[in-house]
């Protein structure tokens, strides 16, 4: 029996074949992922919850995708898990080395990916799979994921 986790992953596949696209992929996925945590990240929060120390906009966001994770691939939600807290800690990095806002920085770096990925599918040929789905939009770095796992021979 197939589970949905596979079926997503393939799917998600078909649309990435090319090994250019595959390569923009391992750099604007990642990046892309970073740039949403560290804008959410720097939103203000409602007065009620300024003060409750970590809980911000992206704790909430990363929570929820967590749960979504979690129906797919506990094993993925891990993965998802470990890659917040480095998210987190360049962010920190960050904000301990430039003044610049982290919001514009990434800002900057979510639109420049976001062309990377339409150069990446324009070389491929085929549109993005969230065109067809949203829910890919959460994919993406599953997919990369993926192939971590199977290298280190862990089941997800």
């Amino acid at each position: 029996m197939s589970r949905k986790i596979d079926a997503l992953l393939s799917e998600y596949g078909e649309s990435h074949q090319n090994p250019t696209n595959k390569a923009i992929h391992w750099v604007c996925v990642p990046t892309i992922v970073w740039s949403i945590v560290a804008i959410l990240w720097s939103l203000p929060v409602p007065a009620p919850i300024d003060h409750v120390s970590g809980v911000n906009w992206m704790t909430l966001v990363v929570l929820l995708v967590l749960v979504y994770y979690m129906i797919l691939s506990p094993t993925l939600a891990i993965g998802f898990l470990a890659l917040s807290f480095v998210c987190v800690a360049l962010i920190m990095a960050y904000e301990a080395l430039f003044s610049f806002p982290i919001w514009q920085f990434a800002l900057i770096l979510f639109v420049v990916a976001w062309i990377g990925q339409f150069v990446g599918h324009k070389i491929e040929g085929k549109k993005p799979s969230f065109f067809k789905d949203v829910q890919f939009l959460l994919i993406g770095p599953a997919w990369l994921m993926h192939f971590l796992y199977k290298k280190m021979r862990i089941p997800y």
